[in-house]
């Protein structure tokens, strides 16, 4: 686990002891056992006739190596205690008399012991969720930094508390729209993290940027875009310029994903606002189906038009043909006419009376066979046939 406590904050890292120092521990202790166990022995009368170096004033040697020895002893329990491990996920910043020194890598490192140099361990690899808009009132507080979720939607099925005041956001075309959001973040550099950035609850950078990132691209956006047609743009452009002002900040700081968890128009306005959706439906449906049919009227009009314009070609060229015709005609008996007008004359009159007397009930009468006598002609039992 990553301690993002404040780097100057070292109680956590004063009571706990790196694992690899338990061996190295054992033999220091059985170490000074031994030597108090033989200096002890050493104190001991070893008889009047012994020759003792512990007797009147040559015993304030042995006790001045004794605290000698228990120096050393105490000193080198003092710096093996500046052994360290940093894992594979983590980054170690080691912090000398409370100031920056250096980036430990993984595996086993070493530094001064505590109070000169201090290590503190930031996990590269934990993924820390914001989440803007809401609270969940469930036992996990959604409203801290240090928030872990197997999918990003897990919050919808909590019960949860809207936050107005973080979720309330004025769109380019002067609407409201409420927004529940959350942002996936890791650390990518632990010296610019721990020392650039403020990640308290009551003041946390990485939340507060992206709200402003949010807001500044919902600005621009009408309140259709971000409910629906432009969404997964409006999520790529926040997430761009949250990066840009983290990076510009230079907070060590990685942003994995924004998304939108809940758009929609504020509560006290939603009825309407669905009311003013049915409506433009309508509209749009009414245009479409305009549109339908025009789309249709229209080829049958314009092929209708085109078979009246054929007709009327056709016609024009029919009245022509048989005016043309009958023109050749005329000209031709006018020519046969100055050549013979007596012959031409009566022909005409011929083919006219042929013509009309053709399909007519006809009464031959020669005036000469009547002998002075009127004839009698029946008209009206002739009219009757």
């Amino acid at each position: 686990m990553s301690d993002f406590r404040n780097p100057w904050d070292d109680s956590s890292n004063r009571n706990k002891k790196p694992d690899n120092n338990d061996d190295l521990d054992e033999i220091i202790r059985k170490s000074q056992e031994k030597i108090v166990d033989f200096l002890q022995a050493k104190k001991k009368p070893s008889g009047s006739g012994g020759n003792s170096n512990f007797s009147g004033s040559n015993f304030s040697l042995p006790s001045n190596k004794i605290i000698i020895i228990a120096l050393l002893v105490g000193l080198l329990s003092w710096l093996s205690t500046g052994f360290y491990t940093v894992q594979p996920d983590e980054e170690g910043v080691v912090l000398r008399l409370g100031k920056y020194n250096r980036t430990s890598i993984p595996g086993l490192n070493y530094k001064f012991p505590s109070p000169i140099e201090t290590i503190v361990k930031v996990s590269t690899t934990r993924i820390n969720r914001e989440i803007i808009g809401f609270r969940s009132n469930s036992p996990q507080n959604y409203g801290t930094s240090r928030l872990f979720g197997s999918k990003p939607n897990d919050v919808a099925d909590q019960n949860i508390e809207n936050r107005p005041e973080e979720s309330q956001m004025l769109t380019g075309d002067e609407n409201i729209v409420d927004i529940n959001f959350d942002v996936q973040w890791k650390v990518k550099d632990a010296k610019n993290f721990l020392f650039n950035l403020r990640d308290l609850p009551n003041e946390n950078t990485v939340k507060s940027c992206a709200e402003s990132a949010i807001r500044e691209v919902i600005g621009i956006h009408k309140i259709s875009d971000a409910l629906a047609q432009e969404r997964f743009q409006i999520e790529q452009k926040a997430k761009q310029l949250l990066q840009e002002m983290l990076n510009n900040y230079k907070m060590g700081v990685h942003i994995e994903r924004l998304q939108l968890l809940r758009v929609q128009p504020p509560l006290e306005v939603i009825d309407s606002y669905r009311d003013v959706q049915s409506a433009k439906a309508d509209k749009e449906k009414l245009i479409n189906e305009a549109l339908a049919y025009r789309n249709s009227m229209l080829p049958r009009a314009r092929g209708e038009a085109e078979k009246f314009l054929q007709d009327a070609e056709g016609y024009k060229q029919q009245v022509i043909a048989s005016a043309q015709g009958e023109s050749s005609r005329f000209n031709s008996i006018y020519n046969e006419y100055q050549k013979a007008k007596d012959v031409t004359r009566k022909r005409m009159y011929l083919e006219t009376m042929e013509e009309i007397l053709s399909g007519m009930d006809k009464i031959i009468m020669d005036g000469k066979a009547s002998g002075g006598t009127v004839p009698y002609l029946p008209l009206n039992e002739l009219l009757k046939k």
